[in-house]
């Protein structure tokens, strides 16, 4: 969500929550700077339309009043805006504190810092560590990619995008415009769900290879979004985690550590290679051509042929 916007919303919701009376168009207009600067009639009464339904999906309740005079008022009670209390046990306040110690990047710190504060006004005991039982995992979720947020945004918003993609097999980025999903981090890579338009069907993009600024549009999802989103398993099988044959490669001594993680079997070669026996699925070929020039593939013969294509196009490129 856009800064001023959020800022507009604050504003608005600020207005309906702190009035004892039911506040006009008109009035809310005059109090809010950004309903001043609207322009016409037409673009103030959109642009409030948008806000107050934004507003309920947020889950204020907003109550509409007619006056004796006829004018239409708005306001949000209190009372039926305020939270139960809430109550937590052990393990529920530790896995809260454990999800909120897991976001680094300074955009989300300051909300699971906010959530720990309310964690302790909920009851839980200043001198417990919420997540003391699994200190010892001190998890992390790092962000690098500048396009995380925008889609992460994308994503809640349900607001198509496009970005410049570069395929592992490709030496020039091309655009796509996609229907975000969800976004979830497998392996230490960050990777985006959503319904490609260009293809007509589902896709997993990997972060790291968009390039550029993620731009958003104002049209709505033409695809229905899914109930569950499997990004892991799609890249899973890309990977070849799923995979039943095994593929036999030459690998530089002291590169491809991730190759070696997979093999099933390591056997030293001399004069700084090794051969390793990894598993064998669909995608393989792309994450082999990632390593370059420390990695020859012996066996089997397609992948072989796969891999050498994939090196070609890029040289061409």
């Amino acid at each position: 969500m856009a800064i001023a916007k959020a800022e507009r919303l604050m504003n608005l919701a600020l207005c309906l929550l702190g009035t004892r009376r039911p506040l006009s168009k008109r009035e809310l207009r005059q109090s809010i700077e950004a309903y001043l600067e609207a322009g016409s009639d037409d673009s103030f009464n959109r642009m409030f339309e948008r806000d107050k339904d934004d507003l309920r999906e947020l889950g204020l309740v907003i109550e509409t009043v007619e006056s004796l005079e006829g004018e239409v008022g708005y306001l949000a009670r209190r009372d039926s805006n305020r939270l139960p209390p809430i109550t937590l046990d052990a393990e529920e306040a530790a896995a809260l504190g454990l999800a909120a110690k897991v976001w680094q990047q300074a955009r989300l710190a300051g909300a699971a810092s906010g959530a720990l504060q309310k964690l302790r006004a909920a009851g839980l005991p200043e001198d417990v560590d919420p997540y003391e039982a699994h200190s010892a995992l001190e998890p992390r979720i790092p962000v690098h990619e500048a396009a995380f947020e925008p889609l992460m945004l994308a994503c809640r918003d349900r607001r198509p995008v496009v970005f410049d993609y570069r395929k592992a097999n490709a030496a020039q980025p091309e655009p796509r415009h996609v229907e975000p999903w969800a976004l979830e981090c497998w392996r230490g890579h960050w990777y985006l769900a959503g319904f490609d338009r260009d293809r007509g069907a589902e896709r997993v993009f990997r972060l790291s290879r968009i390039t550029g600024r993620v731009r958003s549009r104002g049209a709505r999802f033409s695809a229905p979004v899914p109930d569950v989103v499997t990004v892991r398993e799609t890249v899973a099988s890309w990977a070849g985690e799923t995979a039943d044959r095994s593929a036999l490669i030459r690998l530089r001594t002291g590169a491809g550590y991730p190759l070696r993680a997979k093999a099933t079997a390591v056997r030293e070669l001399g004069d700084g290679w090794d051969e390793l026996e990894i598993p064998y699925g669909h995608g393989l070929d792309a994450w082999l051509v990632e390593f370059g020039p420390d990695v020859v593939v012996l066996e089997p013969a397609e992948l072989r042929a796969d891999v050498v294509d994939r090196l070609r196009a890029v040289a061409k490129g």
